[in-house]
């Protein structure tokens, strides 16, 4: 009777004598969809959580009172380490891509008759794409990837929850600085990366064949080749590209359960870094 009054009508009753509940079938739809949703919104918390810390790291860039002396310490400390601890792999990548790229690039120009063809190619292939990606790339696996295990490390052993119970902001302390260095080094690698590809590759060219274009008509090329939006968007991809991929590594580490370790929060560390690079290539490409 207390179900007839709460449904308004008796239950249906199989040819069995089990009842069958007629919502059920109903209800279907609603769980795969709450499913899907509960899924979509674990999977864009991390993109917005990311995006929040991007703009907390722009925020507290130009406020006076964040350039505590313990930020300016673990800026120059992030940066020597970023900066010093890639520029090697940097350069010899830089020259192993100057005489697969730069070189193959201005040996088969040359063959077609193709010269003036050479600063476009090279923009295209070297500065707008390969070049970011690979310094990116680099500065994960080193840089990235340390920030992830000293911050997950403090993570997992509470000293972030001690931080925070003294006042201490974590996100100044531990991300801020990490944030900018990387950023800053990603920038200044990746100028490095393509004057070391350029040369290189010019170099790999000369002792190929005899060329009878100088490097200052070569250089010309490719400087002429560029274009107004290349100056704008390569200092904005390559620093984009460093600040993300700290930021990525930082709140992966950050969102460590106890019951974790290092050798769980690497992988997932790595995969988002790289996810963050060719966003951030991928989507400033298109829009030069």
């Amino acid at each position: 009777m207390s179900q007839i009054l709460t449904t308004g009508s008796p239950p249906v009753r199989p040819q069995g004598g089990i009842p069958r509940s007629p919502g059920r079938l109903r209800r279907l739809p609603q769980r795969l969809l709450a499913a899907l949703g509960g899924a979509t919104r674990r999977r864009a918390r991390f993109v917005l959580l990311l995006a929040a810390l991007a703009l907390g790291v722009f925020r507290e860039a130009v406020r006076p009172l964040s350039w505590r002396r313990t930020v300016h310490s673990e800026l120059r400390r992030a940066l020597r380490q970023s900066v010093g601890g890639a520029l090697t792999t940097v350069l010899v990548t830089a020259a192993l891509v100057g005489v697969a790229l730069v070189n193959q690039a201005l040996f088969w120009l040359g063959e077609a008759g193709q010269e003036n063809l050479i600063g476009s190619v090279l923009v295209s292939g070297l500065i707008r794409g390969i070049g970011p990606v690979l310094v990116g790339l680099i500065l994960l696996g080193r840089s990235g990837m340390l920030a992830l295990a000293e911050i997950g490390s403090l993570q997992i052993g509470g000293q972030v929850r001690a931080m925070e119970a003294q006042g201490l902001d974590p996100f100044l302390m531990l991300l801020f600085p990490r944030a900018l260095a990387i950023a800053l080094a990603c920038f200044t690698l990746t100028v490095i990366f393509i004057a070391v590809a350029l040369l290189t590759g010019f170099i790999a060219d000369n002792l190929v064949q005899a060329s009878t274009v100088t490097f200052g008509s070569f250089l010309d090329r490719v400087l002429r080749a560029m274009v107004l939006a290349d100056v704008v968007i390569f200092p904005l991809k390559t620093l984009g590209i460093g600040l993300l991929v700290a930021l990525a590594a930082g709140l992966t580490a950050l969102q460590a359960h106890p019951h974790e370790s290092a050798a769980d929060l690497l992988p997932k560390g790595f995969v988002r870094g790289v996810l963050v690079i060719v966003f951030v290539n991928v989507l400033l490409t298109v829009v030069t």
